[in-house]
């Protein structure tokens, strides 16, 4: 049953509570997944912008037929791929929801997922939240757990944000671009987001599905560490010292994690 009466949102010009941004690239195979669990939310007063980043295999036509069954889902593209951070803006550009959440095409959500966030940042007042996620690589799978709060002095030492889980409030941050970068434009937005307005609060219980594929680009090493590297120089600002001790105590927490 849904739960659209649980809170109260003043939407003050929002057509909608939430719009979820999801950017897909090549993701003919996973994005019906995804999109059923938008569709299967407790919540139901959402609307669903997919960004199709000029895929080659059928996702735009796959994601136009779905928004056809479901007026909830809009669907945009570019012309040229140009990586899930100015996708996921362009979504943006064309929200209309109070909160934005964002939920990538090849993972997934809890049926309660929403409605428990909604409801936790009501409760809190807090204006960036976020959740426990369950991470699946083929068989395997654990829950990343996440502690209940975070501020920017904490986060800097490591992201627990999942991209897949965070859901902020327009009425506090405006609209918030994410950075221009090629890996780490999630983290750099939440810190900017908790610099201006903190702490984010987050659910302890999983509340989605991050489906891991090894050779991805988040998951190449090298490539993270430099794009973590990059991110507190030219993103947050810091000198080589800071970032360097940052950057070692954010990837022995990554290292913890798993």
């Amino acid at each position: 049953m849904a739960c659209t009466a649980t809170v109260t949102f003043p939407l003050q010009g929002y057509s909608v509570p939430v719009s979820v941004i999801m950017p897909a690239h090549d993701a003919a195979t996973v994005l019906e997944r995804a999109v059923a669990t938008v569709q299967a939310q407790t919540f139901t007063a959402w609307e669903l912008l997919i960004v199709d980043d000029a895929s080659a295999d059928g996702t735009r036509a796959l994601a136009q037929r779905m928004a056809e069954t479901d007026p909830r889902i809009r669907v945009f593209d570019h012309g040229r791929q140009q990586g899930a951070g100015p996708a996921r803006n362009t979504a943006l550009s064309h929200a209309r929801g109070r909160y934005i959440a964002f939920l990538d095409a090849d993972d997934a959500w809890l049926p309660e997922k929403l409605d428990r966030q909604l409801a936790h940042l009501s409760e809190t007042g807090a204006p960036l939240g976020y959740a426990g996620f369950w991470r699946v690589t083929g068989a395997r799978r654990h829950v990343v757990k996440v502690p209940p709060s975070v501020d920017y002095a904490e986060l800097l030492k490591g992201n627990c944000i999942g991209c897949l889980t965070a859901i902020y409030d327009r009425e506090v941050y405006g609209s918030a671009p994410m950075p221009n970068l090629a890996l780490r434009q999630d983290f750099a937005l939440w810190l900017s987001l908790l610099k201006r307005h903190g702490p984010a609060r987050g659910l302890t219980e999983p509340l989605a599905i991050y489906h891991h594929t090894p050779g991805s680009l988040s998951s190449n090493r090298k490539r993270a560490v430099a794009a973590s590297w990059r991110m507190y120089r030219e993103e947050v600002g810091l000198g080589r010292w800071r970032a360097a001790a940052y950057l070692a105590t954010n990837l022995l927490r990554r290292l913890r994690r798993g």
